[in-house]
C-alpha cells in the first residue's frame, strides 16, 4: 500500500538517488584526499622511464693521501626501442655497431627488443671521443648517461690489498669488498615519460645527481710499496722464484706501511687471471715452516723466563743433537764449537735452540707461541687470512720440542711472523695489525671511522725485549743476518732457511729464505720482512738471498720514514771479500800531512793549495767504505 502512492515511490528513489550521489562525491573526496598521492604514483610509474646512474665508488688513498684506487668518467649507451622507428632500426644498429667497432647482431638485438629500455653492452665505459660520435648521429631512443669505472693506477702492485670491483660496481675482493659498504655510493637517475607504446610524452625530464662513497684511508705508503716491489720484481727475475713476498709494519702501533707479493694480478682486468692467483694474498694467506727467523721466538720466550744467561752460558756445538734417537743437524757442517749462547743465536745454532727448547719444556714454550699469537689470526683487515697450524700438547713429543724450538714442523703465516717479532722488540706488546686508517665523508671531509692502535697483550716484559733487541742487533753485525748490515744505521735481524714440505715429507733442494730485520735496533720505527720460496741458481740461504734484499727496502724504508742517523750501534765483524768500513776522522784544522795519515784507510782528494783543512767530504765521524774518495778543502 506505501508505494502504491506515486508521490511516496518518487521521494524513496529520489532518497536513492541523492545515498548514491553522496557515496559517489565521497568515493571522489576519498581518491582526491586521501589517496591521491598512492594513486599518483601508480599513475606516474606507469608513464615514467627511469636510468640509473651509478654513483662514483669512494676513492682509496695512501697514508699521504695518494690516490691508489678512484673511479673514473665513462659513458653508457642506453636505447629505448618504442622510440626508434621500425624502418630506422637496422640503419641505427648499423651507425652504431660501426662506432662501437662491433658486429651489426651485438647492437641489433637490444635496438630490436620490445622492451621499455635496454643499456647496449657493448657500448659501456665508453671514452669521450667514442661518446661524442654516437651522439652526433642525433638518434632519438638513443640515450647517452655519463658513468663511473673503477680505475686502478698501479695495477698489480696494489692488487691483493684493494682488490677489484666487478662490472656492476661491486666489490668482489680485498679492501674493496671489506669496506663495500662505504665505498659504494648512493646512485643517481635520470626519468622521462612516454606512453605504452615507448614514445616520450612532452614532459619535463627530472634528473637526480649520484653521490659519491667514502674515502677509504690507508696507512701504506705509496713509496715504500713502490720500493719493495721493485725488489720483489728483481728476486723473481735474478733467482726465478716461485713466489716472494714482503711486509713492512710500524712495531709499535701494527700499521702495515707496505706489504705486497708476487705473483700478482692486474685489477683492471682481473678476468684474465686464475682464482688461484687471485684469491691468494701470500702475506697473509701463506702458510709454511718459518725456519730460523722463528728462533727470536724462542730466544725471548728463554730470556723471559730466565733459563739464560746470553754472556755468561755456554754450549758446545759439535755439528749435531740426538734427541730421542732422532739426530738434529746443525746448517754448518761440523758444528760451531765452544759458543756463548749470544753466539748461538748470532750463529743461527740448531743445536744451541733445540738445548733451550729443553729447559723451556715443551708447555712453557706452546704457551708462548701462542701468546705471540700463533694458531690464530692476527685479526688485520683484510679476507683471507691463514690460521697456521701447531703441534697440540698431547701429540708432541721430545723430538717435535726440539724442531719447534728452531722453526720446523709446525707452520705460520709472514702476518704473524712480524706481528709476534714486533711484540717481540717493541717492549713486549702484541698488537692488532691493520692496513685502514680511517674512513672519511668525501662531502664534508669529517672522519666516520677512525682505527687505532689496539694492543692485545702484554707478552714478555721490556727488559727482555730490550735484551732480544740486542741480541738480533748483533746477530746483524757479527752473525748469519750480517749482509743487511747497513752503515751508520743500527739495524737487528734473524736469517731464516726453511725446507719445504710435500705430501708430508721434505723436499730435496726446495727452500723458502727469509729475513725479517727491524730499525733503529734501540728504538724501531719499522719492521721488515722479506722471504723468497724456492730461489734457483744460487746457495740456498736465508742470508744470501733475502738479507740483501731487505737491506734495499730498509734503505728506502730510512728515506721514506726520514729515519736518522744513529751512533752507538754495533760494529760489523768483516770477513773475507767484504767491504771494509771505517769511522771517518775528523780532519778539520789538520795540515794536509796530519790528514793525509789520520786517513790512511781512504782514497783522498785535494782542493785548493794551501796546507791546512778547512771542509771535508763527506761528514766526518760516519761509517764509510775503504774506496770512498775523501775530499778535503785547503785554505
Amino acid at each position: 500500500m506505501f508505494f502504491n502512492d506515486i508521490h511516496t515511490r518518487i521521494r524513496f528513489i529520489l532518497l536513492i538517488i541523492i545515498i548514491i550521489l553522496l557515496l559517489i562525491i565521497g568515493k571522489v573526496f576519498y581518491i582526491q584526499v586521501f589517496s591521491y598521492n598512492k594513486l599518483s604514483k601508480i599513475t606516474e610509474d606507469l608513464w615514467s622511464r627511469r636510468m640509473t646512474i651509478n654513483a662514483p665508488r669512494g676513492d682509496i688513498v695512501d697514508r699521504n693521501g695518494k690516490v691508489l684506487a678512484t673511479s673514473i668518467v665513462t659513458t653508457t649507451i642506453y636505447v629505448v626501442p618504442g622510440q626508434i622507428k621500425a624502418e630506422n632500426k637496422e640503419k641505427v644498429s648499423k651507425d652504431i655497431a660501426e662506432i662501437l667497432n662491433c658486429d651489426f647482431d651485438d647492437v641489433y638485438k637490444y635496438v630490436a627488443k620490445n622492451s621499455s629500455m635496454e643499456i647496449i653492452r657493448k657500448g659501456m665505459d665508453l671514452d669521450s671521443k667514442t661518446a661524442e660520435k654516437i651522439e652526433k648521429l642525433g638518434y632519438d631512443g638513443v640515450y647517452l648517461i655519463v658513468d663511473s669505472k673503477r680505475y686502478y693506477p698501479y695495477g698489480e702492485m696494489l692488487a691483493h690489498i684493494i682488490g677489484f670491483v666487478g662490472s656492476d660496481n661491486q666489490g668482489l675482493s680485498g679492501l674493496e669488498l671489506t669496506y663495500d659498504k662505504y665505498l659504494t655510493g648512493v646512485n643517481g637517475s635520470l626519468k622521462y615519460y612516454s606512453d605504452g607504446k615507448g614514445n616520450k610524452l612532452e614532459v619535463p625530464d627530472s634528473y637526480i645527481a649520484p653521490s659519491k662513497g667514502m674515502t677509504l684511508k690507508l696507512t701504506l705508503d705509496l713509496e715504500l710499496m713502490e720500493a719493495i716491489y721493485n725488489e720483489l720484481n728483481n728476486a723473481m727475475d735474478k733467482y726465478n722464484a716461485d713466489n716472494a713476498l714482503s711486509i713492512v709494519m710500524d712495531p709499535k702501533t701494527g700499521k702495515v706501511l707496505a706489504m705486497g707479493s708476487l705473483p700478482s694480478f692486474d685489477p683492471n682486468d682481473y678476468q684474465s687471471y686464475s682464482e688461484e692467483v687471485i684469491n691468494r694474498n701470500l702475506p697473509i694467506w701463506k702458510t709454511y715452516e718459518p725456519g730460523s727467523t722463528f728462533k727470536i721466538i724462542t730466544l725471548a720466550s728463554s730470556l723471559e723466563e730466565g733459563v739464560v744467561d746470553l754472556f755468561k752460558d755456554t754450549y758446545y756445538d759439535s755439528g749435531a743433537i740426538t734427541v730421542e734417537g732422532s739426530t738434529l743437524h746443525c746448517w754448518k757442517h761440523g758444528g760451531h764449537g765452544a759458543q756463548t749462547y749470544l753466539e748461538v743465536v748470532e750463529n743461527s745454532c740448531n743445536p744451541g735452540f733445540v738445548t733451550l727448547g729443553e729447559k723451556l719444556g715443551k708447555e712453557t714454550l706452546m704457551n708462548y707461541i701462542k701468546k705471540f699469537g700463533f694458531g690464530s689470526k692476527t685479526g688485520i683487515d683484510l679476507n683471507g687470512e691463514g690460521n697456521g697450524i701447531l703441534f697440540s700438547l698431547d701429540k708432541m713429543g721430545p723430538v717435535e720440542l726440539a724442531t719447534t724450538a728452531f722453526g720446523q714442523g709446525i707452520s705460520v703465516t709472514p702476518i704473524q711472523q712480524v706481528t709476534a717479532v714486533s711484540a717481540a722488540i717493541n717492549g713486549g706488546l702484541l698488537n692488532t695489525p691493520y692496513v685502514v686508517d680511517a674512513i672519511i665523508d668525501e662531502s664534508s671531509s669529517a672522519i666516520i671511522y677512525e682505527n687505532k692502535p689496539r694492543v692485545k697483550r702484554e707478552v714478555i716484559s721490556k727488559e727482555t725485549s730490550q735484551m732480544v733487541r740486542f741480541a738480533l742487533e748483533s746477530v746483524v753485525a757479527n752473525g748469519t743476518g750480517r749482509n743487511a748490515y747497513i752503515e751508520n744505521y743500527r739495524v737487528g735481524g734473524k736469517t731464516g732457511t726453511a725446507q719445504k714440505v710435500s705430501n708430508g715429507k721434505y723436499m730435496v733442494g726446495n727452500y723458502i729464505l727469509s729475513f725479517i730485520g727491524f730499525l733503529p735496533a734501540n728504538d724501531p720505527e719499522a719492521v721488515i720482512y722479506v722471504a723468497v720460496d724456492n730461489p734457483k741458481g744460487v746457495t740456498q740461504y736465508g742470508g744470501t738471498v733475502s738479507a740483501p734484499i731487505a737491506r734495499n727496502i730498509m734503505l728506502s724504508t730510512i728515506e721514506t720514514l726520514k729515519i736518522k742517523e744513529q751512533s752507538g750501534g754495533m760494529l760489523k765483524e768483516y770477513q773475507y771479500l767484504d767491504v771494509h768500513y771505517y769511522v771517518l776522522p775528523d780532519v778539520v784544522g789538520m795540515t794536509k800531512e796530519e790528514a793525509t795519515k789520520k786517513l790512511k784507510e781512504f782514497k783522498i782528494k785535494y782542493t785548493g793549495s794551501g796546507d791546512k783543512v778547512i771542509y771535508m767530504s763527506p761528514s766526518p765521524n760516519t761509517f764509510q767504505s775503504a774506496d770512498t774518495t775523501i775530499t778535503l778543502l785547503l785554505n
